[in-house]
């Protein structure tokens, strides 16, 4: 064995480096034969992110906590419920239309027409008299082309 005054610094360092390695590893073993399962990461604590509260439920939350004080002291609550907003309505031109609507998406699913006398949708992106016009000016286009002995526009 080599004596350690003929050793280097670099080499003093690494043997230290190799002799904190074994002593953990040694922890590591005895810890295992102990029985708590040796250098298992410890659990980590999943938080879930904060919910933002309305102004609304801080109040009713406040005027809660409040009643119950009041009620362990037994005085009176001030305010025992903040005044009550109306709730919000649908109107029954949408309740129709969501009805509407509704009918007619289990009707493309069962196959069958949401209304059996229902008419033809109307085409609104011209009127008859706009349609009329087209056909003529289409007719009189072909008229030219058969005119000139051609099959083609």
């Amino acid at each position: 064995m080599t004596n350690l005054i003929d050793l280097t610094t670099s080499q003093l360092n690494s043997i230290i480096a190799i002799k904190e390695q074994i002593e953990a590893l040694q922890g590591q073993i005895d810890s295992i034969v102990a029985g708590d399962g040796g250098d298992s990461p410890a659990p980590t604590i999943v938080t879930k992110p904060h919910r933002r509260r309305s102004a609304a439920v801080r109040a009713r939350m406040a005027a809660a906590a409040r009643a119950r004080w009041a009620k362990i002291k037994g005085t009176g609550a001030t305010d025992a419920k903040p005044p009550k907003k109306g709730k919000r309505r649908l109107s029954a031109a949408g309740r129709v239309a969501i009805i509407a609507a509704t009918k007619a998406r289990w009707a493309r699913v069962k196959g069958t027409p949401s209304k059996p006398n229902a008419a033809k949708k109307r085409d609104r992106r011209s009127s008859p008299a706009v349609k009329a016009k087209l056909a003529a000016a289409a007719r009189a286009r072909w008229a030219k082309v058969r005119a000139a002995g051609k099959t083609r526009l």
